[in-house]
């Protein structure tokens, strides 16, 4: 019996079966683990919102002290005529679109779509790189002028606001070197986008974050007094 199964086996299309399932298996494990980076990121996006948001109320709640003086408004307040954060609000968008322009290009292919994700990428940490300096240098203006982080509430959660943001940008950058990492080593082409994609979702993130935090930071009182009338302060 051991003859004659032997003379009907047919080795080839058995070499055939076991690469195709290992080829299959290698898939499934790409695709698990690119699903489970994808959920953990969204899952870390809605931890920030959530904490974002939190400390958004207790803005607003603690900004009808009467203590509160809010950094906008009339002329000689430092946030009536906003010039560096908005100088600082154009590099992170720079930074945002440089990203998203890196995952377009095509790597590992051509040679032009491969200089082009090169310095797409460089671009990206240099804008972060800005907006982080400018928002340093905002900081050391109004404690130049005054408005040091225990002067006013309105400056601790300015600092405070703008501190965590800075924070998270800065982590964003760990994230980045990691796939640059993997691009350098060129081993695996479909992790190095999944990776960069995760990384464009978090740059728009945060510029999202970013434009929210400055339309609040730099209103005046009037507007703080309407939204906490509208939620219930």
């Amino acid at each position: 019996m051991n003859i004659i199964r032997q003379l009907f086996n047919k080795p080839w299309l058995s070499d055939h079966a076991d690469i195709a399932d290992s080829s299959n298996q290698t898939q499934c494990l790409k695709l698990t683990q690119t699903q489970s980076t994808k959920t953990a990121l969204v899952f870390f996006l809605m931890v920030v919102t959530v904490l974002f948001f939190l400390i958004t109320i207790t803005f607003l709640s603690r900004s009808q002290y009467p203590d509160f003086t809010a950094l906008s408004g009339p002329p000689w307040l430092p946030f009536s005529n906003p010039v560096t954060l908005w100088v600082n609000s154009a590099f992170l968008l720079l930074a945002s679109v440089s990203i998203r322009f890196s995952v377009i290009s095509q790597p590992f292919n051509e040679r032009v779509a491969h200089t082009r994700m090169v310095l797409a990428l460089c671009l990206t940490g240099l804008f972060s790189c800005l907006f982080l300096i400018g928002q340093l240098l905002v900081w050391k203006q109004l404690t130049a002028s005054g408005y040091a982080v225990n002067g006013n509430p309105a400056n601790s959660y300015f600092y405070l606001f703008t501190g965590i943001h800075g924070l998270h940008l800065a982590g964003g950058f760990i994230a980045l070197i990691r796939v640059v990492f993997i691009f350098v080593k060129q081993a695996d082409n479909e992790r190095f986008r999944a990776s960069l994609r995760l990384c464009v979702w978090y740059w728009h993130y945060l510029f999202i974050v970013w434009m929210l935090l400055f339309a609040l930071l730099t209103a005046s009182s009037g507007t703080y007094k309407t939204i906490a009338l509208l939620c219930g302060f």
